[in-house]
């Protein structure tokens, strides 16, 4: 194939991402409200280039779901319920739990953790509502939202990304599909934990 050729066809596959994927990807699970709405944890990041919202029904109250996510985070913390195999290739050290790790119950404000070369830091801590994270370089926000409602917890994931470089913009490129299919699996992995939890509880 020619040049050109090539050109047209990158173009061609580039613009029906665009136009047929890329909304869903982005917005895997979410309603129209929460896609669109403001959330807490944007003021982290006001000026963002890119965001993804994504979301997941949890038959059980948000005392359930909260406790998976205040102990997310590589080992000796409870890991984050997705593909470990992927993210240890990346070396992050994550060991996805079946079990409430009481040692890491009380997230504080100013508590941190290591995404491979991502320091995360703890900006907003509301338990059983909102806890939000903040790479130490301000380019990435990372918040958890959780609306109970009549013991029905939806669990929203707002990831906002600043993109200063044009290198990041092309990089994005592939992460979106990539990170979907991560935080699907992550997201219906707190579901499960948080529904058994309530199951056992009630036993």
């Amino acid at each position: 194939m020619s040049s050109r050729g090539r050109l047209v066809l990158l173009t061609a596959a580039g613009t029906a991402y665009a136009l047929l994927l890329r909304r869903w990807i982005l917005t895997w699970g979410a309603t129209e409200g929460e896609a669109r709405g403001r959330l807490p944890g944007d003021e982290l990041l006001e000026d963002a280039d890119g965001v993804a919202t994504r979301a997941v029904t949890i038959h059980a109250p948000a005392s359930a779901v909260w406790p998976w996510l205040a102990q997310m985070g590589p080992s000796p913390r409870g890991g984050a319920y997705t593909y470990d195999w992927i993210e240890n290739l990346m070396g992050l050290n994550m060991h996805s739990v079946d079990r409430v790790l009481p040692e890491h119950q009380h997230p504080r404000v100013g508590d941190t953790i290591g995404y491979g070369s991502n320091v995360m830091r703890l900006e907003r801590v509301e338990p059983e509502h909102v806890l939000s994270w903040r790479a130490r370089n301000g380019n990435w926000v990372w918040t958890f939202v959780l609306d109970e409602r009549d013991g029905t917890t939806r669990l929203i994931s707002r990831n906002r990304f600043r993109l200063p470089r044009v290198i990041d913009r092309i990089a994005m490129v592939p992460m979106e599909p990539g990170s979907l299919v991560m935080e699907h699996r992550m997201l219906r992995g707190i579901k499960k934990r948080a529904e058994r939890l309530v199951e056992l509880a009630a036993a």
